[in-house]
């Protein structure tokens, strides 16, 4: 027991804060301002993945951050994985295996449907040692997005390889073809790209030029409209389509833009024997005026009043049919 008069008499062992130091805490925190924000603490992983996505959006957005996240998938949703495209649709995913595309999957839904289509892929698949897996109808669906039609049946691929240009109007002369290309202009649907892609196929074209900027590409949608014909008909990509034009014009290329207004009616269009490439634009704004000035000739479609204008893809499986017929008049006239 402590002494009476001991001034320690009573005090425990704790040590506490000196009594009056409260004031002296608190300027030592004057300046420093509220706690930041997650994001804004670089060794945070809401700090980590803002890092990510500003180092994404600096390289011009290709690719995927790695470590980004997204609300929707750290909440269970389908990650998409960048690197890889989804074939959908039975004529498609059969055309890609024949065309023995590098894939890296066969995915079957249960209890498909087992006609000859789907043999001939298993069988393929099989031959190439390339994975076969049973998933279930909804998983099928969510690999084929929210418009998709899958048939059963999809197909892992890698990211589609443009040509260039230059090497696909090379390879058709060197064949000795008469160039027959399509380029697009503005055209943002990839399932107008699909279309055209399958109509350049069916009509006797070579390829298709799609600008870098601002153009549909070839994903699983124009995949699956083009009915497996991406598969065979090369896709250029050109850094900027005015240039590429002017460039196959100095090598002998004619080039042909379709427009309402055009001042030569396709029935009577007298370059359809020459190396051609047929132009499309946007159902909406139609050629830019680069592209038009850049043209050889403007070609209309006769349509009749009751129709304002035509679907790209439309317009443009009319201008492939006609250049293959006046062809082939041509060579047995």
């Amino acid at each position: 027991m402590a002494k009476p008069g001991n001034p320690a008499a009573g005090r425990g062992k704790k040590k506490g804060a000196t009594k009056g130091s409260g004031g002296k805490n608190r300027r030592s925190l004057e300046g420093r301002g509220p706690t930041p924000k997650a994001e804004d603490r670089a060794w945070h992983p809401a700090g980590k993945r803002k890092a990510a996505a500003e180092r994404y959006a600096a390289a011009g957005g290709k690719g995927r951050p790695s470590g980004s996240g997204t609300t929707a998938s750290r909440r269970g949703a389908p990650k998409k994985d960048e690197d890889t495209e989804n074939v959908t649709g039975r004529n498609s995913v059969l055309e890609a295996l024949r065309a023995k595309i590098p894939a890296t999957a066969l995915y079957i839904a249960q209890r498909v449907e087992m006609d000859d289509r789907v043999k001939e892929m298993l069988a393929i698949a099989t031959h190439r040692e390339i994975p076969v897996l049973e998933v279930t109808r909804p998983e099928l669906d969510r690999m084929a997005g929210f418009d998709g039609v899958h048939q059963g049946v999809a197909l892992k691929v890698p990211p589609y390889e443009y040509a260039h240009p230059q090497d696909l109007l090379e390879k058709i002369v060197d064949s000795g073809q008469t160039p027959l290309l399509v380029a697009l202009d503005g055209i943002t649907d990839p399932r107008n790209l699909g279309a055209i892609i399958r109509s350049t196929a069916a009509f006797g074209g070579q390829g298709i030029l799609v600008p870098q900027r601002r153009s549909a590409g070839v994903n699983s949608a124009a995949w699956k409209t083009s009915a497996g014909a991406a598969a065979r008909v090369p896709v250029a990509l050109a850094a900027n389509l005015t240039t590429t034009l002017k460039e196959f014009k100095k090598q002998g290329v004619f080039v042909l833009g379709l427009d309402g207004g055009g001042d030569v009616a396709l029935p009577d269009l007298q370059l359809a024997d020459r190396p051609v490439v047929i132009v499309v634009g946007s159902e909406g704004k139609g050629l830019s005026r680069l592209v038009t000035e850049t043209c050889d000739q403007i070609v209309s479609i006769p349509i009749s009043a009751a129709a304002e204008s035509l679907n790209a893809g439309i317009a443009a499986s009319v201008a492939l049919y006609q250049v293959a017929t006046l062809r082939t008049a041509k060579k047995t006239a």
